[in-house]
């Protein structure tokens, strides 16, 4: 029998990069905008007719510093150590909390991950 080889990938090498629109509101945090629909024919046809055509996702100022710097140069780990020096005792432990959010904006398909 082959046996599927897999490889270990540590989350602190990945290079994040943004593969959503977003906007930055007035008090510099990030609105994520996240159409309603993804299917094609629905696309074509019901989003031209819609007011709002996409969902607005408010990141508090964790996240929005974690998006910004999202830009497919800066690992996950220099992310983290930006952190540090920016918010101190306020965001620990950030290795785990910025894991997480990377996370689940890679599986929502909000981030695209690069090496």
């Amino acid at each position: 029998m082959k046996q599927k080889v897999i490889e270990k990938i540590n989350l602190l090498d990945l290079k994040p990069f943004r593969v959503l629109q977003w906007e930055r509101s007035d008090d510099e945090k990030i609105i994520l905008l996240v159409p309603k629909f993804k299917n094609r024919y629905l696309v074509q046809w019901l989003m031209p007719r819609l007011k709002r055509p996409n969902f607005k996702v408010k990141l508090d100022e964790f996240g929005s510093f974690v998006w910004n710097h999202c830009d497919g140069n800066t690992t996950v780990s220099e992310i983290s150590e930006k952190m540090k020096e920016k918010f101190g005792e306020n965001f620990d432990p950030s290795y785990e909390r910025i894991g997480k959010f990377i996370s689940r904006l890679t599986h929502d398909k909000f981030l695209s991950i690069g090496n």
